[in-house]
């Protein structure tokens, strides 16, 4: 908790609102790279998955036009704080519909948050030619046991729906493992902020 409000402050002093969007970025890019056949496309006619090299992910973002990806690209090599500033860009130029054609190509997997317009679930449709997915929903602060005790934590519904002819269930699951597992340890999406 005092890492994350330190790194929330020092980003409100750099001229950015950190996002929970920006951080989940970041864990999904890390955990791609752990698992990179989730960061790819399937090519029909040749019947092969094509692994991509480059971690470019689509965030879906909501207007009144309906729902459009825009892609931040080589979100693994870049700081979170960097991925906000990218992300809030980018988000605007959709909503103002002012996006270019190259803002809105070369995802490698999208992640669509529906927590801001209150969604508490839901089973995303994979953005084809992508095989995969997250959907990610309103967190909230439950109470939870830890060793004996109660204490708040957030909670943070995720689901991952991929295409099965590349993954099966276990493999699913250790890519999900893999991305909460991030987000229950911030800090090392942290360093370099």
């Amino acid at each position: 908790d005092a890492l994350i409000r330190r790194n929330l402050e020092t980003g409100k002093a750099r001229g950015v609102t950190l996002t929970l969007t920006s951080f989940i970025l970041k864990a999904v890019a890390q955990a791609l790279l752990e698992h990179p056949h989730f960061n790819a496309s399937l090519d029909p006619a040749a019947g092969e998955l094509i692994v991509k090299r480059h971690v470019h992910l689509g965030v879906a973002v909501a207007t009144p036009r309906g729902l459009v990806v825009p892609v931040i690209r080589d979100v693994d090599r870049k700081p979170v704080l960097e991925l906000q500033r990218e992300l809030g860009a980018l988000a605007s130029r959709v909503r103002e519909g002012k996006a270019t054609l190259e803002d809105l190509r070369g995802g490698t997997f999208t992640v669509t948050n529906i927590g801001a317009l209150g969604g508490t679930g839901a089973i995303p449709i994979i953005n084809y030619p992508e095989v995969a997915i997250l959907g990610v929903a309103r967190g909230r602060e439950e109470p939870v046991v830890r060793e004996g005790t109660v204490v708040p934590r957030l909670l943070l519904p995720l689901s991952l729906t991929f295409d099965h002819r590349v993954a099966d269930g276990a493999d699913g699951a250790r890519f999900a493992s893999a991305i909460v597992g991030r987000l229950e340890h911030p800090d090392a999406l942290l360093l370099g902020l």
